[in-house]
């Protein structure tokens, strides 16, 4: 099986912008956990991170009958990118979403998520676990 895991804008400066929200452990550490529990589970998984909407949108594009499921934490892109949604559509390739925080318990604004509607399921509020979770999803 292989994964493309796709983080969004922001994501890299995880354990710098408000450790409050979203803990103290570096994006580093996260795609080093990603990638041993990948391994761990014999899953083949490619992390991306991007800041850029175009570079997420290409990076799925490509992942077009090379992946068996894309799990995205697309950041703030998730309630602004029609674009993103899009893209996921495309492809038709399983997706999940994940969000460290509970967006559900936030701002107004990061309540609604466009990619909610076509994930399969969305992981909310388990900071870096939620990605094991979401690798969990595809190995059942």
């Amino acid at each position: 099986m292989k994964l493309l895991i796709l983080n969004g804008p922001n994501l890299n400066m995880v354990g710098i912008r408000e450790p409050n929200l979203y803990g103290d452990k570096r994006y580093k550490e996260l795609v080093k956990e990603i990638k041993l529990y990948s391994k761990e589970k014999k899953i083949k998984s490619k992390v991306f991170q991007s800041n850029y909407e175009g570079k997420l949108i290409d990076k799925i594009q490509k992942a077009y009958k090379k992946y068996d499921g894309i799990i995205i934490n697309a950041g703030a892109y998730s309630h602004t990118s029609i674009a993103i949604l899009d893209a996921l559509k495309s492809v038709n390739i399983p997706v999940v979403e994940v969000h460290l925080t509970n967006i559900s318990a936030r701002e107004e604004f990061r309540k609604n998520s466009y990619i909610s509607s076509l994930a399969k399921k969305v992981i909310m509020g388990k900071g870096f676990n939620g990605y094991i979770e979401a690798i969990d999803y595809f190995v059942k």
